[in-house]
């Protein structure tokens, strides 16, 4: 966050009114993200929020979000720059007349090189230069907020590039030379856990976790996404998701679901929680067939249809 947020109160609050409910840790950490000008690296379970902070943040200060979804396979090309060779050698085909104006009067071969070594600007120039997310923040000519989203899905070898570019905000472009920030980008980068990252990218960034929100949170965020729905059914249904976590299952479901279902409950207009609306739509919280089986069984058991006795269902049984 910029300077213009002079404690991390003020974050929170800058936050808030972007609809993103922040905790202390969260509002302090980004504020000292900004204040000490590091990159700030989110970790946590997908869908609780990484990639909606930045956003949040970036609409807090006024600046364009510029986001690199990263991907196996990603490489440097494909993040910083390539040439339009097409439009290059286009815009060569159109000058061609003008170039031999300027050479008809040379002399020699040499003096002719000499002649179109001076017009190499022309055709070495940004004009040709696809600017792909992390050279676009890097030339902007406004602040931004450049988001590196799911950096662990990337190779280790674009990580490592990543370092360099993190740590100086200018990158190398053999024909043009080294292009240097404007501004320097607020940066954020999201992990979703599927492998560690290095401790080197980790050293040069300010870490924060992001977990499942308490039941207090939940329904804080809930009551602000989903207006519509009754107050005393959105605390059934946080009540019943935060139970759901404490199972065994493949994905828990996050925030991003419960919003899911919250807003699925409005549309059906749906007045309680009972045996049919939770058979219907809880596909909107689980993605997994094993997870639906599970959840399904011991939402039977917990009612008291089928006698087994099974620790986990203690937290169902008490919700009924």
């Amino acid at each position: 966050m910029n300077a213009q947020y002079a404690s991390p109160n003020a974050v929170k609050e800058a936050l808030s009114q972007q609809q993103y409910i922040a905790g202390d840790e969260i509002a302090t950490t980004v504020f000292l993200s900004g204040q000490l000008g590091k990159p700030l690296l989110t970790e946590g379970p997908a869908g609780v929020g990484k990639t909606e902070l930045a956003k949040s943040i970036a609409a807090a200060t006024g600046r364009e979000l510029i986001r690199l979804q990263c991907y196996e396979g990603l490489d440097e090309t494909k993040a910083l720059y390539e040439w339009e060779y097409a439009k290059q050698l286009l815009y060569t085909q159109l000058l061609r007349d003008k170039l031999q104006d300027t050479l008809a009067d040379s002399n020699t071969l040499a003096e002719a090189a000499d002649r179109l070594a001076q017009e190499e600007d022309v055709f070495f120039s940004l004009r040709f230069l696809l600017q792909r997310p992390l050279l676009r923040a890097i030339l902007s000519d406004k602040p931004v907020v450049l988001l590196i989203d799911e950096i662990d899905r990337a190779d280790a070898e674009f990580e490592a590039f990543l370092l360099e570019v993190l740590s100086d905000f200018q990158v190398s472009v053999p024909e043009l030379g080294t292009l240097e920030a404007v501004h320097r980008p607020l940066v954020l980068l999201t992990s979703n856990n599927t492998r560690e990252l290095s401790e080197a990218l980790k050293r040069r960034c300010l870490y924060l976790f992001i977990g499942y929100p308490s039941a207090e949170q939940e329904l804080s965020v809930v009551k602000l996404k989903a207006p519509n729905l009754n107050p005393k059914l959105a605390a059934q249904a946080v009540e019943l998701v935060q139970k759901l976590r404490d199972l065994d299952l493949r994905k828990s479901p996050s925030i991003s679901e419960t919003l899911d279902w919250a807003k699925a409950l409005v549309a059906l207009n749906a007045k309680q929680l009972d045996a049919e609306v939770l058979e219907n739509t809880l596909s909107v919280l689980l993605k997994h067939e094993s997870d639906l089986n599970k959840v399904r069984r011991r939402l039977s058991i917990a009612s008291g249809r089928v006698d087994v006795d099974d620790d986990d269902l203690r937290a169902f049984r008490r919700w009924e």
